[in-house]
């Protein structure tokens, strides 16, 4: 074994730095090579933790590793078997990240460049006005104990859901989300999907989350806030009708018994993307105030 892993090193890492040391051009591509796939993977990271996949991942890694210690030591039988499993791994990795692999997809259809040019300065002042307007009607649903789902809207569409539902493209406002969710109401049952800053359907149906490891005594609606939180991007505020607790579902995970400044935080966070133009200022007003 250490003869074989001698010669690769002789035969080909000795000769590609040779290779590299004399062609300038190959060297420099080889660098962008090498920064384009850290850039990948760092994203991938990014992108899997803190979710099911994350764990997955994990044991996946594990599973390699055995596989590689088992054909080190000898060990045929072990090595046979986990050998059989590695060869159907990508059709294994498709069927377990489907998800996930659909979701990044998704993402990368989207357009965002006009985030990064500070073209949605006045569509964030807008979605600022509008977080406030809905953590009023969470609060005011909350107190009056009516249960509520709302879904709003990111980078990922989600017409199938609209379409499920009543269009209404109407103004936000605290008044028409609470009257909404009136019990006993035509519109109170399903969820209210918001898109581009307005209400753009109520009565929706969403997709129900059938994890295992999902608490029992989790309902049906926010079953639902978990379900399109993991199939979309959408961040979903939560009035469960029991409690009367807000919570918010974002990437297949649920936030429980938010505050109302916690619920404005988390979604001002997760919803305004601050101009590059924006941020340079406030730092150039940093710097003055340090000198």
């Amino acid at each position: 074994m250490l003869n074989s892993l001698k010669e690769i090193y002789q035969n080909v890492i000795v000769s590609y730095i040779e290779e590299l040391c004399n062609t300038p051009f190959l060297l420099v591509m080889s660098i962008l090579d090498v920064v384009i796939v850290v850039f990948l993977l760092y994203k991938l990271f990014q992108m899997l933790k803190g979710t099911r996949a994350w764990q997955l991942s994990k044991g996946i890694l594990l599973l390699i590793l055995a596989t590689f210690l088992s054909e080190a030591f000898h060990l045929s039988i072990l090595n046979y078997i986990l050998s059989s499993v590695m060869s159907y791994g990508l059709f294994m990795l498709i069927v377990i990240f489907q998800p996930e692999i659909r979701r990044a997809l998704e993402q990368l259809g989207t357009n965002k460049f006009s985030k990064y040019f500070g073209i949605d300065d006045e569509t964030n002042a807008k979605t600022k006005e509008n977080i406030y307007k809905i953590a009023i009607a969470a609060m005011e649903l909350s107190k009056a104990g009516t249960g509520a789902l709302i879904v709003i809207e990111r980078d990922i569409k989600i017409q199938d859901i609209t379409s499920t539902g009543i269009v209404m493209n109407a103004e936000i406002s605290p008044q028409v989300l609470v009257n909404i969710f009136e019990p006993k109401t035509p519109l109170h049952d399903g969820a209210v999907v918001i898109s581009n800053n307005k209400i753009a359907a109520a009565c929706c149906m969403l997709p129900l989350a059938d994890d295992k490891d999902i608490a029992r005594e989790l309902g049906t609606r926010h079953r639902a806030a978990i379900g399109i939180s993991k199939e979309s991007d959408s961040i979903v505020v939560v009035v469960s009708e029991e409690t009367g607790k807000v919570s918010i579902a974002k990437d297949g995970t649920l936030i429980a018994d938010v505050r109302e400044d916690v619920l404005k935080k988390i979604l001002i966070k997760n919803l305004i993307v601050e101009a590059p133009k924006a941020k340079k200022k406030e730092k150039k007003k940093v710097e003055q105030k340090q000198s």
